[in-house]
């Protein structure tokens, strides 16, 4: 049985996924940044709320990773429907991330932003699921930014009980 030639990386291609996934990042880092010093002090934290500087270091990385995965599905080719089906999700989610930081930080509604939290993980697991079924590597970059999302879920979910 011959061996299957692995498809070389298109570097550009790659560098403009990750880009436009940090670019959402800093979308909402624009919606997050006045807030950050003005309004989200003055709120009620659980213990377990990590410092702030913790947050900036964790969320590019998750968007670079978030960038791979996105590469390595439409590198299987858009003329499938199930990679277009995949990549039209994860956009969808990638906009209710930034959507998410416009409603907490942008409109100071916690309980706006809880639903769009949800509805964000919820899109988050799809997209894992359908990635999976095209390339499982991908499925495996999606991962952590799911356990951070479901992690600031829980935040999230302590702040508007707390506040």
């Amino acid at each position: 049985m011959a061996k299957r030639q692995a498809q070389k990386t298109d570097w550009p291609l790659l560098a403009a996924f990750i880009l436009a996934c940090e670019l959402a990042g800093v979308l909402g880092g624009l919606a997050t940044a006045g807030s950050v010093t003005t309004w989200y002090p003055t709120l009620v934290k659980p213990a377990f709320s990590p410092p702030n500087w913790v947050f900036a270091p964790v969320w590019t990385l998750l968007y670079a990773m978030m960038g791979i995965a996105a590469y390595l599905i439409y590198r299987k080719g858009m003329g499938k429907t199930a990679v277009r089906f995949a990549l039209l999700v994860f956009a969808l989610q990638l906009l209710i991330n930034l959507k998410w930081s416009l409603i907490f930080f942008g409109l100071h509604s916690i309980s706006g932003a809880l639903l769009a939290i949800l509805v964000l993980w919820a899109l988050i697991a799809l997209t894992i699921y359908k990635f999976y079924k095209i390339d499982k590597q991908a499925a495996y970059w999606m991962i952590p930014y799911l356990a951070w999302v479901s992690f600031a879920a829980l935040l999230n979910a302590a702040l508007w009980l707390l506040n």
